[in-house]
């Protein structure tokens, strides 16, 4: 006998076709979804450690700048006692020098002059006074400059002045003080 199969086959293939496609194509999304979560989730956990790793970083720079600051305060600190001790040490080396410039001013002042004011300015000495004449001021400049203590004498001004009922030579001169070198031993105390 023959078999004629009247029911309709191709619409079964169809729909098993369908069923097929719908099933594949939700399983696609399941994956797609799946993928997305996960790539997601793996995103976040890097930004949150990288983020971790900053707010760290930050920590530590907030600790360095605090010891920045530190070591920046003991330099000043230093710096202000290095310049007080270079002072102490320069009253210490210069405290003889009025001692020697007043001993070498009686023995280079010729007789004959007359000193009226002295003023120092760190090396520099300024010197005015009364000479009796312009030879004894000469004199004066020579005696500076033989001087191991006095150097650079240099005549500002001379003029006539009449003193007392005397004609006399006012005068202002400059010279250098020379500065005195320590002594062997007081350099190593």
């Amino acid at each position: 006998m023959i078999r004629i199969n009247l029911l309709p086959h191709r619409e079964e293939a169809r729909k098993r076709r369908r069923q097929q496609f719908y099933a594949m194509a939700g399983a696609a999304v399941g994956l797609a979804a799946l993928v997305v979560f996960l790539g997601y989730t793996i995103i976040n956990g890097f930004i949150s450690s990288q983020a971790d790793a900053n707010d760290f970083l930050k920590r530590e720079i907030a600790v360095l700048d605090k010891q920045i600051a530190e070591i920046k305060l003991l330099k000043e600190k230093t710096q202000a006692l290095l310049a007080r001790k270079q002072v102490i040490e320069d009253l210490q080396r210069d405290r003889g020098e009025t001692v020697y410039l007043l001993t070498e001013l009686v023995k280079q002042v010729p007789e004959g002059v007359y000193l009226k004011s002295l003023k120092q300015e760190g090396q520099k000495v300024n010197i005015t006074g009364y000479a009796q004449s312009n030879a004894r001021v000469s004199a004066l400049m020579r005696n500076l400059e033989a001087s191991p203590w006095l150097e650079n004498a240099q005549l500002i001004e001379v003029k006539a002045v009449v003193l007392n009922g005397r004609r006399s030579n006012e005068f202002a001169m400059n010279f250098m003080l020379t500065r005195t070198q320590p002594a062997v031993g007081e350099g190593k105390k």
